[in-house]
């Protein structure tokens, strides 16, 4: 089903440049005259506003506001007749804007017809989907996932469900840290160390405490044991490195440490994972090994284009444009002069990959600001190779960081970055609590279940709402309040519509019956009208968010939605209305909590509950 935003941007569009008396393509630069038709910011001027007839009217060096007259007389003219299935005649203010309202008739039918597709509401699908690979997540192996990997993991997967339910195929790709001088010195640490005291330890010849590959935090201790080791210790440095060597040369010994490491630190990614409610598989792994033994191809086929030149020993690519403070062409390093990759070479592994081998149309890739130009620098480097055709689309999201209280970077009391598992657990501690409080009642298992639902919710809706780029501060109390856009809050709503439906079931009222035989809606109250404009937008919502990467852009519509509902239940009876308007009111409750549940749980990974 096609947004209402939509059609009234193809009509209008089309009548502005046949007023203009220009091609299309010509008007303005752009494909068409756009009328850049917008939601309405004050209700009271109508339902969405034309601001593209200044922007026209300046291109044409005419008057605005005499410009929209003829605008608006050709909508209404009787060959044109663009707008009066959809809208009430057009009204034109201030020097150029024109309002539109739309009609009762026809949000009531868009309402019917999207009761009747429940599983999209209504949401239509793009007309030339693409393969699309989204990079998000990127754990390193060896250490516990931290409040760092939060946002990168939770809007890659809010992204990759967006373009999905558009009809796109996603292909998603988390590209882990499995790869690297790291794991020479772990192994190094464990063959030399760990396991020499502990066979001294077994003999009585030491007390020091042995240490097994069954805990990632204990592996996570080596590795700082190790990396100090490494730092002070020239001969143990020596030893790391010829490890490294041994491990890309395929030794079955090195390898067999490094699997076991890998996998330690997958099984816990995935209970993570399993918990935030991200779609992520052992399948979309490919890690820095999977793409090593490609690295020297992409060094030599550099060179061979002439891209890829010695600079102090070591092999860069100097794409225009880069320069630093001093004014100096800023280097690409894809080889160091010991020989060693660097990530920007994984990164160029990579897209050619993604491009040659999984066909992507367009890659997006999910990280934190600061990687900003060291992307910028990989796309570029990769269209001056020729490994991404012209039209091939490769887009950074980036995002802000976590902070604490302090507004400084989210820390542990130690200075240590918060691990991820006991974020998440004390989330769920601290709804627990509340579940108590507000519901003591509850057996064992509906508060456990209930519990883990509000918690984890509240942790990634708190992380949706807020722009991706900004910086924002974690505060379990706000996440965790009942009031404001939070996830207990519209978890909540959820739940209210969910028990209108159960009471009406309970006083006999045949209410799936009622909703499947509406034939026609009638929609007299004003917050009636108000309810019911607003689940006919819900398309628009997943449009713009999917289209700007932006989950807010959903968090913002689907609290709007839970407050229109709450005003509608305040002024119109449900179970109680008459029998002529009882149908409409429950469709509105219907389409209300279906809303909700499509947007938290398809949409945005959240769990709803039928009670709280």
């Amino acid at each position: 089903m096609q947004s209402v935003l939509n059609i009234l941007e193809a009509r209008i569009s089309e009548v502005m440049g046949e007023v203009s008396g220009q091609a299309l393509r010509q008007c303005s630069g752009q494909a068409g005259c756009p009328a850049l038709v917008r939601p309405a910011t004050d209700a009271r001027f109508g339902d969405y506003q034309v601001n593209g007839v200044m922007p026209l009217a300046k291109q044409l060096k005419t008057n605005p506001r005499k410009l929209a007259e003829q605008i608006v007389a050709k909508l209404n003219s009787a060959t044109a007749d663009k707008l009066s299935d959809i809208c009430e005649s057009p009204e034109i203010a201030g020097p150029g804007f024109i309002n539109l309202r739309l009609k009762p008739e026809l949000i009531a039918a868009n309402l019917l017809q999207i009761s009747k597709d429940a599983d999209r509401l209504g949401l239509e699908k793009a007309e030339k989907p693409k393969t699309v690979v989204v990079d998000f997540s990127g754990p390193n192996i060896a250490k516990q996932m931290h409040v760092g990997h939060l946002r990168s993991t939770i809007i890659g997967d809010c992204i990759c469900r967006l373009l999905e339910l558009q009809g796109h195929k996603v292909i998603r790709q988390n590209h882990i840290g499995d790869w690297g001088t790291q794991f020479g010195m772990l192994i190094n640490y464990l063959v030399n160390v760990v396991y020499i005291d502990a066979a001294m330890k077994a003999t009585g010849l030491s007390t020091k405490t042995e240490y097994d590959l069954s805990s990632l935090r204990d592996t996570e201790e080596l590795y700082r044991k190790a990396q100090e080791r490494n730092k002070t210790d020239k001969s143990f440095a020596d030893v790391s490195r010829y490890w490294v060597v041994q491990l890309q040369n395929g030794d079955e010994q090195a390898k067999r440490y490094w699997e076991k490491i890998v996998s330690l630190s997958l099984s816990e990614s995935k209970e993570i994972y399993e918990r935030l409610g991200v779609l992520l598989t052992e399948s979309d792994i490919r890690g820095e090994s999977f793409y090593n033994p490609k690295l020297p191809g992409v060094v030599a086929e550099l060179k061979k284009k002439g891209l890829a030149v010695e600079s102090e020993g070591a092999v860069c690519v100097f794409p225009e444009g880069f320069k630093d403070k001093e004014g100096k062409p800023l280097p690409v390093i894809v080889q160091k002069s010991d020989g060693a990759y660097l990530y920007a070479t994984t990164d160029l592994a990579a897209i050619r990959y993604r491009v040659g081998e999984l066909k992507a149309d367009k890659i997006i890739y999910v990280t934190d600001a600061r990687q900003g130009l060291h992307f910028e620098m990989v796309f570029a480097v990769a269209r001056m190779a020729g490994w991404v055709k012209p039209q091939t689309e490769l887009v950074h999201v980036t995002f802000g960081s976590v902070l604490g209280e302090d507004g400084k970077p989210l820390k542990t009391r130690s200075g240590e970055n918060v691990k991820l598992k006991e974020l998440l657990d004390e989330a769920v501690e601290r709804a627990r609590k509340v579940v108590e409080e507000k519901n003591p009642g509850l057996s064992e298992d509906e508060k456990k279940k209930i519990a883990n639902a509000v918690g984890i919710g509240a942790v990634k809706y708190a992380d949706y709402t807020n722009n991706r780029t900004s910086d924002y501060i974690f505060s379990f109390d706000k996440m965790l309040a009942m009031e404001g856009n939070t996830a207990p809050y519209m978890q909540y709503a959820y739940a209210r519509v969910r028990s209108i439906q159960r009471k009406g079931r309970d006083k006999g009222i045949e209410v799936d019956k009622e909703i499947a035989q509406s034939q026609s809606i009638s929609l007299t109250e004003p917050s009636e009208l108000d309810l019911a404009k607003h689940l006919i937008r819900y398309g628009e919502a997943v449009s713009s968010s999917a289209g700007d990467y932006r989950p807010n852009y959903l968090t913002a519509y689907l609290y709007d939605l839970a407050q229109k509902f709450s005003s509608f239940y305040n002024d119109c009876p449900v179970l109680d209305a008459s029998s002529d308007k009882r149908p409409t009111r429950l469709l509105l409750c219907d389409l209300t909590a279906k809303t909700i549940e499509h947007g938290l749980h398809n949409l945005l990974g959240i769990e709803v509950i039928e009670q709280m």
